[in-house]
């Protein structure tokens, strides 16, 4: 996939799945490779930038499988902005839809 794709929609997705549940920065890595080709070194600086901007909070919590993990939790900002983004990425996602099936008509 093409790496301005990625970069375009990588917080949107964040945003979105932290908002389902509190999650951990590897756990992140893992559910957006399920989407897009990413590593860690392109997701914690995003959750970095998150968090200092305010639209996560995080916490630590210890665990049963090894050390203990710092989460992430969206706060009202960061479900304002979610949804935001999300709009925006509805209107631009139909528009180039739209703009792709008009071409291939002509």
């Amino acid at each position: 996939m093409n790496t301005q794709y990625k970069k375009g929609v990588l917080e949107l997705l964040i945003l979105v799945m932290v908002d389902k549940r509190d999650m951990y920065g590897y756990e992140l890595v893992g559910e957006v490779s399920k989407i897009v080709d990413v590593n860690e070194g392109t997701i914690y600086p995003i959750l970095k930038r998150l968090t200092n901007e305010n639209y996560f909070d995080t916490f630590i919590k210890e665990s049963k499988e090894g050390p203990i993990r710092k989460y992430y939790h969206i706060t009202s900002v960061g479900k304002l902005k979610k949804e935001q983004q999300l709009q925006e990425w509805k209107k631009f996602s139909l528009s180039v839809n739209k703009f792709i099936k008009r071409s291939e008509v002509n």
